[in-house]
């Protein structure tokens, strides 16, 4: 069958002078669908019947110059009879150029840092929206054909189309091919006479993208993507909205951000009516006593304003809030209507206590309620509280002063300076709240010259709390892992002389307790005394974040007097090692006597049954105390033998 021809067959000769442009426009409108056809034809058909017919018409559409004034196509070298063809035809051979050139362009992959040609992107227009074209579908020889041209390139595709649809000769068809940018031609042209089907086959409705059937896109899809673009649209205009508003959304100044949700639970533990208020004398029969065993106290209790200050600042704390929370702890809103603990004035601020059952949170303002003057939120996790964990929190702390609220079961408050291990501790006046008389903060001692502790009895139990610098005080204990114990005899408190200026270390990092306990005393070489090895070990509300000091002591007439603290000899953080889990301890100092001979000294709990240095120094010692001469500067790797026969290392 001979190829059929829309066009004479001088059409594939282009136009070469200017006043071809209008020939060109001419040609557009009268072979337009033809044109349509042949960029639909070469496009990749991975594009998808839809896209390709929009594509293939906007192919089409740009095909003419961009201006009257653009040159002809100058690519296209000229046959040797173009002089006497009719520019009616140059035009059409322009045209068609531009056409293949930008479908072969569209059909080339994107590459990941290259910059893509427009024509690789969804055309601009034709658009269509809620429907899908598509040419009409015909028999079985087209549908292979179509198959047969979406397995070969993109230039064989063209070559096919040249050759089958538009009639020209192969080396008619090399030039337009090579005018349109293919680098090997006559390789296209061997790849298209692999091509099975008759040529008439092009001709048919199947790739006819102007003859076209509308279907409906994916409704139940489109309705989903436009009820997202709804609602993405109403969020943009919220926040928009938020942002532009004036203040903090409550009024000039005000230290609470926005409103911006408006749910049931949440509104109801704003609602200072809804707190929850423990009676006075309900911690004398309630099954437990720890924080929910408080009750409600403060002058200010029934001040339902301040309590919805302090209230709304937690669940949208704004830009004027000074916040601050323990390691480990949450510090976003109350999941319900949380517990009060106190409300009333302390100095010259209002405070606010809450608990809610994992938390203590802290809110103090100004006590004029200024907001220019902001306000305070701290957070601490007190979950697992008992009644001793319970028994105080910071309810102020300014200017190196700090106040505590003791619990109802503290029947007395006291001071002891623990750098004065001899000195009696001097009463603390509480007022009818429970609220303490200020003290001197342990951080505002400056070169840590003294170490006022809080002292409080419950019944015949007397307690050290400290302050390291959260809501809630640190009790410290002495005693081995397995039995600590409240600090009580004379021994005790000398210990914790030399070791209450070590607690800085463990500052901040939501301490529950801290427990420091002699595990070996040691004769001192050249016969200065014995030195004692203490190790301290601080734990966490969280359970992680332990921290464990070991500390050498030496005798005080040698180490500068009872109130020096101890040299800090190993520490390890998260380290089970003098804990209950696992008790032992090994730690070694570089030690010089009066005589100016350096030591190396070591000495391990109870578990171990002998010692070695090695590295810079050697040395072995049955037993659980090692003294190996050294000179300064040298290091020693510490290990111990226990007595089940395994070997550790020194602590670290």
């Amino acid at each position: 069958m001979p190829p059929l021809r829309a066009v004479p067959s001088s059409a594939g000769r282009p136009c070469a002078e200017q006043a071809d442009t209008d020939r060109a426009e001419a040609a557009l409108v009268e072979h337009y669908t033809r044109l349509v056809r042949i960029g639909y034809l070469v496009l990749p058909p991975s594009f998808g019947r839809n896209r390709r017919v929009l594509t293939a018409h906007w192919l089409a559409q740009r095909s003419l110059p961009r201006s009257r004034s653009a040159p002809p196509e100058a690519a296209l070298p000229r046959p040797r009879h173009a002089a006497g063809a009719a520019s009616a035809e140059q035009g059409y051979a322009y045209l068609r150029l531009r056409v293949v050139r930008s479908a072969l362009e569209a059909g080339q992959p994107l590459r990941r840092f290259a910059r893509p040609r427009r024509v690789q992107l969804p055309p601009l227009l034709p658009q269509v929206w809620g429907l899908r074209l598509l040419p009409h579908s015909c028999g079985a020889e087209e549908l292979a054909l179509e198959q047969s041209l979406a397995e070969v390139s993109g230039p064989c595709r063209a070559a096919h189309v040249l050759r089958a649809l538009e009639g020209l000769a192969d080396a008619e068809v090399c030039r337009v091919l090579g005018a349109a940018g293919v680098a090997d031609p006559p390789a296209a042209l061997l790849e298209a006479d692999a091509l099975a089907g008759s040529h008439a086959l092009l001709a048919s409705p199947e790739f006819d993208p102007c003859s076209l059937h509308a279907r409906a896109t994916d409704l139940p899809r489109r309705r989903r993507r436009g009820r997202a673009v709804a609602a993405g649209l109403g969020a943009l205009l919220v926040c928009g909205t938020l942002l532009l508003m004036p203040g903090d959304g409550l009024g000039p100044g005000s230290v609470s951000a926005p409103p911006y949700s408006r749910n049931a639970a949440a509104e109801q533990a704003l609602d200072p009516a809804a707190l929850r208020r423990v009676p006075a004398g309900f911690w004398q029969s309630s099954a437990r006593r720890d924080f929910t065993a408080w009750p409600a106290r403060g002058d200010r209790t029934d001040d339902t304003r301040l309590l919805g200050r302090a209230l709304a600042t937690w669940a949208r704390p704004g830009r004027a809030v000074a916040s601050s929370a323990t390691p480990g702890t949450p510090a976003g809103p109350p999941m319900g209507p949380p517990q009060l603990l106190y409300a009333g004035e302390v100095d010259a601020a209002a405070v606010v206590l809450f608990h809610d059952g994992l938390r203590i949170v802290r809110y103090a303002e100004p006590r004029n309620a200024d907001p220019a003057g902001g306000a305070a939120l701290d957070f601490a996790r007190v979950d697992g509280a008992d009644s001793v964990a319970a028994g105080a929190l910071v309810v102020q702390r300014r200017k190196g002063r700090i106040r505590y609220l003791t619990a109802p079961w503290v029947r007395g408050a006291a001071v002891r300076d623990l750098l004065a291990p001899h000195g009696a501790a001097r009463p603390l006046r509480r007022d009818r709240h429970g609220v303490t008389a200020a003290m001197t903060a342990p951080a505002a001692s400056a070169g840590c010259r003294s170490w006022d502790a809080l002292e409080v009895r419950e019944g015949a139990a007397v307690r050290l709390l400290t302050d390291l610098g959260e809501l809630t005080p640190v009790r410290l204990t002495s005693g081995a892992p397995s039995a600590p114990h409240d600090v009580s005899d004379r021994s005790e408190r000398e210990s914790w002389a030399r070791t209450a200026c070590l607690l800085p270390a463990v500052r901040s990092r939501g301490v529950r307790s801290v427990n420091s306990w002699p595990y070996a005393k040691q004769p001192l070489p050249e016969g200065e005394g014995a030195a004692l090895w203490l190790c301290t070990r601080a734990e966490t509300w969280r359970g992680t974040g332990s921290r464990v000091l070991a500390q050498f002591q030496a005798p005080p007439g040698l180490s500068g007097g009872t109130g020096t603290p101890g040299a800090v000899a190993a520490r390890s953080e998260d380290s089970p090692d003098c804990g209950v889990r696992r008790p032992r301890v090994l730690a070694g100092v570089l030690w010089k006597s009066d005589g100016g001979r350096w030591y190396v000294l070591a000495a391990g709990s109870r578990q171990f049954a002998s010692l070695s240095a090695t590295g810079g120094v050697r040395g072995r010692a049955d037993g659980r105390l090692l003294a190996v001469r050294a000179r300064a500067g040298d290091r020693a790797q510490l290990d111990g033998l226990l007595a089940d026969g395994s070997r550790v290392r020194a602590l670290r």
